[in-house]
C-alpha cells in the first residue's frame, strides 16, 4: 500500500513525498484512516514504528479541512509526550509534513527560558505539542487555553507514568473540552495505562501494532570482554572503522560520559555528552550536531537518551553494561527502527559479567564474542569495592536508570495483530 491510497489530502502528499516516504508502516497503515474518521483511537505500538506520522498526519489533514477565517490563531490541536527530546522531534515531524498546509506548531517544554515560546504562544499556534510541566506551568500564567482543542494526543502513555507524570496528567485532561477526539499510544497496556485510556477515551477504535522480529532480533548484538582500564583504549580501536560514520555510545554515569568525551577528543574524535547536568540548550546542540554528522559520537546516559531518535542511526556502543537488563534492550532499540539494520557492541569488564548474564536472560539469546583484538580481559578476579560502597552504587543506578522498556514480547509474531482491552 502506498500513502496515495489512505486519501490523504495533496498538500500532505506532497510533504511526505518531499521527506522521501512512499510505503506507510503498519501503524500508519492502521491509524490514519481510523483517525481521520474522528474516532477516538487507543494505539499499542513502540517508538520507531512510525506512530509519530501515525497521528501527525490525520490532524493536519482534519484541521486543514476545518479551517476558520479567524485572524487569531487557537490552539485546535494538543500533543503531550513525555520528554524534551520527543516533544522537539513531534513538532518537528508537524512542521515537516505540514509545511503546505498553512498550519502552525509549536513546542513548549522546560529547562529553557520561557520567553521565546510564549512568544509563538502569542502570534498564535493551531498545533501546541509540549511536556507536562511546562505546559501546566504556562496554562497557570495564563499564556496557554485549552477550551478550543479540537484534537488531543497522549504520547508514549506508559513512560508517563514511569517517569511520575500521571497527576499531570489528570490535571491536563481535566481542562480539556468533554467534546473532541483523543488519541492514545503507549508500547504496553499494563492495568494502570488501561485505566488511564478508558478514563480519556470514548468508544476507540483499537490497534496494536508490534513489529515482525523484535528489536533484540533485528539488530546485530556482539560483546567485547575487556579490562575495566581498557576500555577507552578499545573504544578508540572500535572507532577506527570507517563505517561507523556516527555512534551512540553509553556510560551509567554523568561523569563517566564526561570522560569518555575527552578521551575521544585527545584522539581527534569530534565527540559530545548529552546528560541531566547539561543544560537543555546543550543538549538540543549536541543532538542536532549528532544528527547532522557534525559530531561523530555522542556519549549519553540512560535518562538522557530517552527520546533520541535519529534516522539511520547504525551503532550503539555500550561503553558499561547497565545492571537492569531492560535498560540494555531500551538502548540498543536506539538503533534498529522500523526495520532498519543496526549493531550493537557492548564493552563487558570483569564485574560486569554477572549483568550480561542477566541481558542474555532476559533476550532469550548468548551475544556473540568477539575474541579477535589488541585488550582481551585478563584481570578475570578485580579487586571489589567495600560492600557498602557496592550497595550505594548499586541504588545510585537504580534510581538513575529505571527502566522505561515495560516489557519484551521474543516471540516473532504477525506484523499487525489487532486486540481489545478491556477496562
Amino acid at each position: 500500500m502506498l500513502f496515495h491510497s489512505l486519501n490523504i489530502i495533496e498538500p500532505i502528499l506532497k510533504s511526505i513525498e518531499q521527506e522521501g516516504y512512499k510505503i506507510p508502516t503498519p501503524i500508519q497503515e492502521e491509524a490514519i484512516p481510523l483517525v481521520l474518521k474522528g474516532s477516538d483511537f487507543l494505539g499499542c505500538a513502540q517508538t520507531g514504528t512510525g506512530k509519530t506520522a501515525a497521528f501527525a498526519i490525520p490532524i493536519l489533514q482534519l484541521l486543514h479541512a476545518s479551517k476558520t477565517n479567524e485572524k487569531r490563531r487557537r490552539i485546535r490541536s494538543l500533543i503531550v509526550t513525555p520528554t524534551r527530546e520527543l516533544a522537539i522531534q513531534i513538532d518537528e515531524s508537524f512542521k515537516a509534513y505540514g509545511r503546505f498546509t498553512g498550519l502552525i506548531s509549536t513546542v513548549v517544554f522546560g529547562g529553557v527560558n520561557q520567553n521565546s515560546q510564549t512568544a509563538a504562544l502569542q502570534r498564535g499556534v493551531d498545533i501546541l505539542v509540549a511536556t507536562p510541566g511546562r505546559l501546566l506551568d504556562l496554562m497557570n500564567q495564563g499564556y496557554i487555553s485549552l477550551r478550543n482543542i479540537e484534537i488531543f494526543v497522549l504520547d508514549e502513555a506508559d513512560r508517563m507514568l514511569d517517569m511520575g507524570f500521571i497527576h499531570d496528567v489528570d490535571k491536563i485532561i481535566a481542562a480539556l473540552p468533554r467534546k473532541r477526539q483523543s488519541l492514545f499510544f503507549s508500547a504496553t497496556m499494563p492495568p494502570e495505562i488501561v485505566k488511564l485510556a478508558n478514563s480519556i477515551l470514548y468508544k476507540p477504535a483499537k490497534v496494536e501494532i508490534t513489529p515482525s522480529a523484535t528489536t533484540v532480533d533485528i539488530v546485530k548484538q556482539l560483546v567485547y570482554f575487556v579490562d575495566k582500564g581498557n576500555k577507552n583504549a578499545l573504544l578508540i580501536d572500535v572507532l577506527k572503522d570507517e563505517k561507523i560514520k556516527t555512534a551512540l555510545v553509553f556510560t551509567r554515569t554523568k561523569h563517566g560520559a564526561d570522560k569518555v568525551v575527552k578521551v575521544l577528543k585527545k584522539n581527534d574524535i569530534i565527540a559530545e555528552a548529552i546528560h541531566g547536568n547539561k543544560s537543555q540548550v546543550a543538549r538540543q546542540r549536541a543532538l542536532a550536531n549528532f544528527k547532522s554528522q557534525t559530531t561523530r559520537v555522542l556519549v549519553a546516559t540512560d535518562i538522557a537518551a530517552r527520546g533520541i531518535d535519529v534516522e539511520d542511526m547504525e551503532f550503539v556502543i555500550n561503553f558499561e553494561l547497565p545492571n537492569i537488563p531492560e535498560t540494555y534492550v531500551h538502548r540498543i532499540g536506539r538503533t534498529g527502527r522500523a526495520g532498519a539494520k543496526g549493531t550493537a557492541y557492548s564493552f563487558c569488564d570483569a564485574e560486569e559479567k554477572a549483568y550480561l548474564k542477566d541481558i542474555e536472560k532476559l533476550i532469550c539469546k548468548k551475544i556473540p564474542e568477539i575474541k579477535d583484538h589488541d585488550y582481551p580481559l585478563l584481570d578475570n578476579n578485580p579487586v571489589k569495592a567495600p560492600k557498602q560502597e557496592r550497595n550505594h552504587a548499586y541504588r545510585s543506578n537504580i534510581a538513575a536508570a529505571k527502566p522505561s522498556f515495560p516489557g519484551h514480547n521474543h516471540k516473532k509474531t504477525d506484523q499487525k495483530k489487532h486486540k481489545s482491552w478491556s477496562s
